[in-house]
């Protein structure tokens, strides 16, 4: 494996250098800001794409239609969650190369085919009828999917290329939402709808995001390695992808926990109140992505420079642009709410129709939620980044536990309000405990990597520069 060195400049030179893995001249690194902005829009088109489906499905199906693709979604994210194993964010704050894209890739391959078989097994033991079970498993197909383009992406935003993980979203998300519309206009069933996106997913990764990690790849390949197409296949050393996987199993069950706690309150508005205020609640709620979207800009354009200032044990650096994170995220989250109080009621009589725009009360309580789980993200990117991995399973098992509780209690009485008021109990108890582990590992030892020779490891002068 080739290294290189990703030099930070300031008016008076290079003041401090990080080993990169398989760092390339010919694709050099972009700035955090140049990957924020890619990244910005990248995610914005993705997630309007991701808005437009639930719109088509409102406008050209019914609020149930709406229910069964939030409901698949329910059921197929923390099992998909679980088994990928969160492994972009493993390679994001790989800063000492330990192991290639062909590792992370087999692993993902082998993932992917267990969560395939799970989901069919819950499909059987769930008494689900049988559309509805095709809708799910359709719905996990196009997860599998994306979960290859996934490793892809990691790849590219360990190599700080956060430009081609945008375009490929943006097209990605376009030609999906449009393989929506034409399949349910045709043919009015979800299913045939979901099969499109999935059909336009392996496309997308067969003709651009494959290619575009060969790219990278032969670009920071030597003339003694093989060439990019022959390192992108997957590795099976055995001992290699088991350590791998015990390495970021701890990350899946996190993201497990996520999904579940996300998709508990959609359970109970189900089983309580029926399809049509699930297809309520879910389409409600996606008004959140408008705030997730630039969380996820930044936040994963920030990781690996959080990575870098933590390994190097530049403390006040990682905690200066944490500071900086988590105060975008609650402007973010303010404005939400604002928006929601001024002009909920218009936007969702527009965005989806009268019928939804009758619960705009119930939409300032999710955005408020919302908004919160914004501050909540950008200190869980600050966990991830000091790769505090396992300390994150009896956070989110605390959010799991939190969420079902506020449920059980508030769901039957007060039906989609009290969901929504689930999700704040949710992202409270998400901020609180992730507050109280940065807390710990900032007092903490790391890791230093290798500096240039002559510059301390807690030298904070030009870390930010990026920014």
């Amino acid at each position: 494996m080739t290294t290189d060195r990703a030099v930070l400049l300031s008016p008076e030179g290079p003041l401090e250098s990080f080993v990169l893995p398989e760092a390339h001249e010919g694709a050099p690194p972009l700035s955090v800001r140049r990957n924020a902005a890619w990244m910005f829009a990248g995610n914005v088109v993705y997630a309007a794409c991701q808005w437009a489906m639930l719109m088509v499905l409102a406008k050209l199906g019914t609020a149930a239609m709406v229910g069964q693709f939030v409901l698949a979604l329910a059921v197929t994210t923390p099992v998909m969650a679980f088994f990928m194993l969160q492994l972009r964010s493993v390679q994001a704050t790989d800063a000492h190369g330990e192991y290639r894209f062909g590792d992370y890739l087999g692993l993902r391959l082998t993932t992917a085919v267990m969560a395939m078989v799970t989901v069919a097994a819950i499909c059987l033991a769930s008494g689900y009828d049988q559309a509805t079970m095709l809708i799910i498993l359709a719905a996990a197909a196009s997860a599998a999917v994306d979960s290859i383009s996934d490793v892809v992406y990691g790849l590219l935003q360990q190599r700080e290329r956060m430009d081609r993980i945008a375009l490929s979203m943006i097209v990605r998300g376009a030609v999906a939402l449009a393989a929506l519309a034409a399949a349910t206009l045709t043919t009015r069933n979800v299913f045939y709808g979901i099969l499109a996106i999935a059909a336009t997913r392996a496309l997308m990764l067969v003709l651009y995001d494959l290619p575009s990690a060969a790219i990278i790849i032969r670009r920071g390949a030597s003339a003694v390695h093989a060439r990019g197409y022959e390192r992108l296949l997957p590795r099976c050393e055995l001992r290699k992808t088991l350590a791998l996987a015990k390495l970021s199993l701890p990350l899946g069950v996190v993201m497990m926990l996520i999904g579940l706690s996300a998709s508990i309150p959609r359970y109970f508005v189900e089983h309580y109140w029926g399809s049509r205020c699930l297809g309520i609640f879910g389409a409600l709620g996606y008004l959140g992505l408008v705030g997730s979207t630039a969380v996820a800009a930044i936040g994963q354009s920030a990781t690996p420079r959080l990575a870098q200032c933590y390994a190097a044990r530049q403390r006040k650096a990682f905690n200066l642009l944490l500071l900086q994170l988590t105060g975008v995220g609650a402007a973010l989250g303010l404005l939400g709410v604002v928006v929601a109080i001024v002009a909920g009621e218009q936007i969702l009589a527009l965005v989806y129709g009268a019928e939804y725009a009758a619960h705009n009360a119930i939409l300032v309580w999710l955005m408020l939620a919302a908004g919160l789980g914004y501050v909540a993200a950008f200190a869980g990117y600050g966990v991830t980044a000091a790769r505090y991995f396992k300390a994150q399973i009896p956070l989110f098992a605390g959010v799991v536990a939190a969420t079902a509780a506020a449920c059980w209690w508030l769901v039957p009485k007060y039906g989609m309000l009290g969901a929504a008021l689930s999700l704040l109990v949710a992202a409270l108890t998400q901020l609180v405990g992730a507050g109280l582990i940065l807390a710990h590992a900032v007092r903490s030892p790391a890791r230093v990597v290798s500096l240039s020779p002559g510059v301390r490891g807690d030298d904070t002068r030009d870390v930010l520069t990026g920014l």
